[in-house]
């Protein structure tokens, strides 16, 4: 809501300014439907010469992204650390292979279903599986285990962030496509030449219109939508950050309250919760 507030805010204070100034609107607003065509038509085209199909789906994706913001909170990640403790402290107390009936089939898994919300994460549920899969056959090396999950994440948000980087190449690009647009108008102007200068100064004004609108839509919407999706996507891999600590810290030899701990440390300030906060959590856990 704060970047749709944010656009809002922006939208009026360049066009009330205008108003305000003594401008006409009627000009902008007859050359617009236009001169958006030009532009957002070569602006996509861009995208499409620029990227695979899946990355356009992908990148169509990110604007949603933008809209709805983070996907976790503070609730989110004690949920998930809750559930790395009973994991780290079933395999502490009875060994990895008491911890084959969750991770096979997580779906059935009495552990997954108390967590809705990780359990629809696929991403999330993978992770945990997988790991704790390979830390059932003996690969028990920390830093081993430490370095093949760091590479996998990298590669995860390096994906991610694909919308990211093809949002800010359109950034780039709409200012140089609103100067196109407006040649194109500035020869339409041309071409009409021997007509009153009142009529030309409209022509005229309607062709600056595409500059206008290329440096607008490119400073005041893709390049503040393409760092907003950024940080978004930084912030939501903490989530899986957490994971790795965790089960990193485990194989280290740490107690499971110690694990936890390690992994509280990584979450977001605005979203982590107090060490006494996910202390009482972990004292109430009932998963049987």
């Amino acid at each position: 809501m704060l970047t749709i507030g944010g656009l809002v805010f922006l939208l009026v204070c360049v066009f009330g300014g205008y108003i305000a100034a003594g401008g006409k609107l009627a000009i902008i607003l007859h050359a617009l439907p236009f001169e958006f065509a030009i532009i957002g038509g070569a602006a996509m085209g861009t995208l499409f010469m620029a990227n695979s199909m899946h990355g356009v789906k992908h990148t169509f994706g990110g604007f949603g992204k933008v809209i709805k913001g983070e996907r976790f909170r503070r609730q989110d990640f004690l949920d998930l650390l809750t559930l790395l403790y009973f994991f780290v402290r079933l395999a502490s107390t009875k060994g990895a292979m008491a911890l084959e009936a969750h991770i096979e089939k997580p779906d059935d898994s009495a552990a997954f279903q108390k967590f809705p919300k990780i359990r629809a994460d696929h991403h999330a549920v993978d992770l945990i599986c997988d790991y704790l899969r390979m830390i059932g056959m003996h690969a028990d090396d920390p830093h081993q285990i430490e370095d093949v999950f760091a590479r996998e994440l990298k590669k995860a948000k390096e994906e991610e962030l694909h919308p990211s980087h093809a949002m800010q190449s359109m950034a780039d690009a709409l200012p140089a496509l609103g100067i196109v647009a407006a040649v194109m108008g500035v020869i339409k102007t041309m071409g009409s030449i021997d007509s009153p200068p009142p009529v030309l100064g409209k022509m005229i004004g309607g062709a600056l219109v595409g500059t206008f609108l290329g440096v607008l839509l490119a400073y005041g919407l893709m390049g503040p939508m393409a760092a907003r999706l950024k940080g978004i996507v930084e912030e939501d891999m903490k989530y899986y950050e957490v994971i790795r600590a965790v089960l990193v810290a485990h194989l280290h030899g740490n107690a499971p309250q110690v694990s936890v701990e390690t992994g509280r440390k990584i979450v977001p300030t605005a979203h982590m919760p107090s060490f006494i906060e996910l202390e009482q959590v972990l004292q109430g856990l009932d998963i049987k």
